[in-house]
């Protein structure tokens, strides 16, 4: 007997030297084993059996029992029993009791030991990949440091030492070789859980790499005293990054730099010499998107906020500087601060100044039928469009100098009469195009509006219905209203499919139920 007893708690010494090895619970692996033992078990007695293992956490004794279920009728007569054999063995029997038989202890042959062996190793991975996952699915967004297995076909597997990582090729630096037995730091970007376990993303080319390793050598970016608002980068070549300080005492750029440049050094020795342009974050997006084409200098910035553009005007021996090598400066800067930029040299921004100031004194030329030395008075007094001209008070024009109340009244009415025959033009043209007057009657439709869209297909309030907001707008093009009045006028012209439902369908209400004996 007491050798048995001694082999008993040697299994539980296994069990509890394998947890120890892969950091997981104890129990865990004993589960493992009664599964092990459960499945030889099957394959001597038969797999149809209800046959289960368990063994005692304190001794290390193993049990294995058969289970049947009380049933009439039989549906399996390996699993189930019925209610009168079942009563023979135990009088009090009732149908859904469980009948428990005690098998002998099975001595695992070669075959039944393998098995065992191969459900063991299978369990204990499963309860190590899931720890693996528990432990870092919250790390994502930290830098740790490991040591590279292998590298095949530039994807490195590093050791983290309680898990592997893989870094792949396009998230490793350009020019940066990896051999096995390198120690390597890295940030993780993800971790998912698939088939194959968890899955650890490693990266040295994402942007929040640099922003936490600047995290580790300026300590007032670490206290919360100084933020890094924004990163880019071209990995391995040229980064910019754009700090604020939130104490009015300490300067963000001095303080990232550090004393001669110690702090910035060591994060370019981490990056392979990845050049770093450290720029002061401004609330303001024409000052910002100055700083961030640094080094070159600006001489004018246009804003165009709906369509999220900035022209950026700079002296002629400054545009390849700005643009930088292969457009990186420029770049670099639009991803920095979000804001698509355009860059003209002050000679180009002149041109086209004048060619506007050109354009828009023949508009008013042909539509007012006034003289050039007119249309140059209404363009260099900011009117753009004829409409301005038309619905502007009247004070406005007549204080231009030159201008007197009479002229101004003249002006506007001939602006009137351009806008009223555009308009009368623009409807003939839609009736023409097969455009209903439906359609016309829908709030926010210009008649300019119209025409595009009998030009691109759209006639009938069920065209228009059919349509999303995106796709309106993308249709009318520079005619466009902004996303929400594209909705609203989507949601006019889909109206009439509703007006035939009853209101409380229309309003999701269940239908009312009769009371009993009331005749439908």
């Amino acid at each position: 007997m007491e050798p048995q007893t001694l082999h008993r708690t040697e299994l539980l010494q296994v069990a509890e030297a394998v947890a120890r090895e892969k950091g997981i619970e104890p129990g865990e692996v004993i589960v493992a084993m009664e599964q092990a033992i459960q499945k030889a078990g099957r394959a001597k007695y038969g797999q149809e059996h209800d046959i289960r293992a368990e063994m005692d956490r304190r001794t290390g004794e193993i049990r294995l029992r058969r289970y049947l279920t009380v049933a009439d009728p039989i549906e399996n007569e390996f699993t189930e029993v019925d209610l009168k054999t079942a009563q023979l063995r135990k009088p009090d029997a009732k149908l859904g009791d469980v009948l428990i038989d005690e098998l002998p202890p099975i001595d695992l042959g070669r075959i039944a030991a393998q098995t065992a062996k191969q459900v063991i190793v299978q369990k204990v991975r499963e309860a190590e990949r899931t720890r693996q996952y528990e432990e870092y699915k919250d790390r994502v967004g930290e830098i740790v440091n490991g040591i590279v297995k292998r590298v095949e076909f530039g994807n490195v597997t590093v050791d983290l030492g309680k898990a592997e990582a893989m870094m792949r090729r396009d998230e490793t630096l350009p020019r940066e070789s990896h051999r096995t037995g390198d120690r390597v730091r890295a940030y993780i970007y993800d971790v998912r859980q698939e088939m194959r376990g968890p899955q650890i993303f490693l990266s040295r080319a994402h942007p929040q790499f640099m922003a936490k390793l600047f995290a580790q050598e300026v300590p007032e970016i670490y206290d919360g005293i100084i933020e890094i608002k924004s990163v880019a980068r071209d990995p391995g070549s040229r980064a910019k990054i754009a700090v604020i300080s939130h104490d009015s005492s300490i300067d963000p750029v001095g303080a990232c730099v550090g004393m001669r440049g110690s702090r910035v050094q060591a994060v370019v020795g981490e990056l392979q010499g990845e050049k770093i342009d450290i720029i002061p974050w401004s609330p303001d997006p024409a000052t910002f998107v100055v700083n961030a084409l640094a080094p070159a200098e600006v001489t004018k910035v246009v804003l165009d906020e709906e369509q999220g553009r900035i022209e950026v005007v700079v002296p002629d021996e400054q545009l390849s500087l700005a643009i930088g090598r292969r457009g990186q400066n420029v770049r670099l800067a639009s991803q920095l601060t979000g804001w698509d930029i355009d860059i003209l040299t002050e000679e180009e921004e002149s041109a086209r100044r004048q060619e506007e100031f050109r354009s828009r004194s023949q508009m008013f030329i042909d539509a007012l039928d006034v003289d050039d030395v007119i249309a140059h008075l209404l363009v260099a007094e900011g009117f753009t469009s004829v409409e301005q001209v038309a619905y502007v008070p009247l004070d406005d024009l007549s204080d231009i100098e030159g201008f007197d109340e009479e002229v101004a009244e003249e002006l506007r009415q001939r602006a009137q009469n351009f806008l009223d025959e555009q308009e009368r033009q623009n409807q003939e043209q839609r009736r023409t195009l097969g455009v209903t007057d439906e359609v016309a009657a829908i709030e926010g439709l210009s008649a300019a509006m119209l025409v595009r869209l009998g030009e691109k297909g759209i006639k009938t309030l069920d065209d228009l219905g059919d349509l999303a907001g995106d796709e309106l707008v993308e249709l009318l093009g520079e005619l466009a209203p902004g996303e929400e009045e594209a909705n609203n006028i989507i949601m006019a012209a889909r109206a009439h499919w509703f007006e035939n439902e009853p209101a409380g369908a229309a309003a999701g209400d269940e239908p009312q139920e009769t009371e009993a004996g009331e005749e439908a």
